[in-house]
């Protein structure tokens, strides 16, 4: 008996829960918890304000699909489609499920697959007509998708989601935890139905759809997941939330087609490392907003880094200046009057990489012409006045150098 099978006859044992997910659920966890306190402690308690904002808009968004879930959904009770209702309830008795979901049936439009939702603290399963009518003549096959989603409640896998966000996004971690409870919630799914044969012909529909799925061969279908081991199948399952289908029909299955399925190629995983979760589609999409992203802060980075050098640049141009007023300052004290040139009050440079030259006029206004891009030729001003002593200030001003490159002093 397969260990699959035999949580036929346990189904309240560890061999429900996928191996990976209790250990990426703990790392998740950890790390979860140090990124919220340091979100929290790091901006002194603002963030919650924001969380807060978040919860009341995640209300909002939660609220509109439970709202038409109840104004346009089915709801699934003992008198309505007694025989769903039945098999919902027995296989949250199976499970341990209490207490029992509210349930609905929705119109798929040809979306083959169910879900489970919260709400307030109320859990709701949601079975697509869709796949109820393609496997109306395979009941246990639709006890799969049921028990599937009760392993998503049993597991509390929904309460859990805020809290673990910060993990959630984030390289191989994410992906890895979400793929984990789809294996999980698939051992549940197992529970409910009489054979794995059985369960893989729910697994059946989303392959090949309402009709093909009756003549698909789930062993052979299974027999793809060999091909899982190349680079970017490897590269999208690990950027992915949900592992390939073909790899859970193995699962499903039982150990002669476990044993089939390669170990994912190494390279992969190191490219896999540097994509964030930042989407439930896949690596694909992932990866296109991981370089979006990139982009957007480099559009933003670059421009900012450029005029920080500038700015620093300048800083060490306005040294330079004080150095030269200063000498002018010590000859006008001196003689009483302005000096012809810097040379004569005893400052002399030579051009540079940042000055081309510092010179000053008959009123002892220093002028410092820049020599570096993109301000070469612009020219900023030391201008003197006398206070109530006789003693110089001196004010820096920004001359034709675009304000947002000079320091407060010469604004």
């Amino acid at each position: 008996m397969s260990t699959l099978s035999a949580t036929l006859e346990a189904a309240d044992s560890e061999s429900l829960i996928y191996p990976n997910e209790k250990r990426l659920f703990v790392i998740g966890l950890v790390i979860s918890v140090i990124a919220w306190l340091a979100l929290v402690l790091g901006t002194l308690g603002i963030a919650l304000i924001y969380v807060v904002l978040a919860f009341i808009f995640y209300l909002f968004i939660q609220s509109a699909l439970v709202s038409y879930l109840q104004g346009n959904g089915t709801r699934i009770t003992a008198e309505q489609f007694p025989d769903l209702h039945q098999r919902i309830q027995d296989c949250a008795a199976k499970l341990g499920v209490d207490p029992v979901p509210d349930a609905y049936l929705l119109l798929g439009n040809g979306v083959f697959n169910a879900f489970a939702t919260r709400f307030l603290g109320r859990n709701f399963v949601v079975l697509m007509s869709d796949v109820v009518d393609a496997l109306e003549s395979e009941p246990d096959a639709v006890n799969f998708y049921i028990g599937h989603e009760l392993g998503h409640i049993r597991r509390r896998h929904l309460v859990w989601g805020p809290l673990l966000f910060p993990a959630s996004i984030l390289p191989l971690l994410g992906a890895g935890y979400s793929r984990a409870r789809e294996y999980t919630c698939d051992r549940h799914g197992l529970v409910c139905c009489t054979s794995p044969t059985l369960a893989a012909k729910g697994l059946a529909a989303l392959a090949a759809g309402g009709r093909r799925w009756k003549t698909l061969d789930t062993a052979r279908y299974a027999e793809q997941a060999q091909a899982s081991g190349g680079f970017w199948m490897s590269f999208h399952e690990l950027t992915g939330s949900y592992p390939w289908l073909v790899k859970r029909m193995a699962r499903v299955l039982g150990n002669d087609q476990v044993a089939r399925i390669p170990s994912r190629n190494v390279f992969a995983w190191v490219l896999a490392a540097f994509i964030p979760r930042l989407a439930v589609a896949g690596g694909a999409a992932s990866l296109l907003i991981t370089v979006a992203v990139i982009g957007i802060l480099a559009a933003v980075a670059l421009p900012a880094y450029q005029d920080y050098t500038v700015r620093a640049k300048i800083a060490g141009v306005l040294t330079e200046g004080d150095l030269a007023a200063a000498a002018l300052e010590q000859y006008y004290y001196r003689t009483g009057s302005v000096p012809a040139n810097l040379t004569v009050a005893g400052y002399s440079s030579t051009p540079g990489p940042t000055i081309r030259a510092i010179t000053n006029d008959q009123k002892a206004v220093i002028r410092i012409e820049l020599a570096f891009s993109p301000l070469q030729g612009k020219a900023m001003l030391l201008v003197p006045s006398l206070d109530s002593n006789k003693r110089i200030i001196w004010k820096c001003t920004a001359g034709d150098v675009p304000p947002r490159y000079v320091p407060l002093r010469c604004r």
